[in-house]
């Protein structure tokens, strides 16, 4: 763990990060736009598997929900990875002795991991019902960004 030190402290050290800490706003912003997308993301994710569960939108097909609910789930992606970006970089020093932190890293590679290989490619062309595999690949994906979002909670309040 020593080995990382001097990139966290270099984190802590930039300029963007200088100034995120200097002002009142800067942080509160950043974080109810990172809350926002995680919730966007959370939201896509849950109508999606709740469809391969067959609960949902059962007119319509999988990959149908799925393209329609993309743009949104990139989006909301994106903005939460770039949001969460600027937040660590504020906060780097303190997320380097936070296990809360390391888990939910842990839990956000493997979610980008199982999202971007696995996942995806379950609902790419099912139809009206999902396979077993594919109801398994949802209740995976909503462990892992469920586990993001919890262990994100946690880092402000366990360490």
């Amino acid at each position: 763990m020593q080995a990382i030190m001097p990139f966290f402290q270099w984190c802590d050290d930039t300029a963007v990060a200088q100034a995120i800490r200097d002002s009142r706003i800067a942080f509160p912003v950043i974080e109810n736009f990172h809350l926002f997308a995680l919730t966007v993301l959370l939201g896509t994710i849950v109508i999606l598997c709740l469809r391969q569960f067959g609960l949902v939108l059962k007119t319509q097909t999988i990959s149908e929900v799925a393209a329609a609910l993309r743009p949104w789930n990139r989006w909301g992606l994106a903005v939460m990875l770039t949001s969460g970006v600027l937040l660590f970089l504020s906060e780097a020093m303190k997320c380097y002795g936070n296990t809360s932190f390391r888990i939910k890293m842990i839990f956000l590679f493997a979610a980008l991991l199982f999202q971007f290989t696995i996942y995806n490619r379950t609902v790419k062309d099912e139809g009206a019902s999902a396979p077993t595999g594919g109801k398994i690949a949802a209740g995976i994906a909503l462990c892992l960004w469920f586990g993001v979002g919890l262990a994100g909670r946690a880092i402000g309040f366990l360490g």
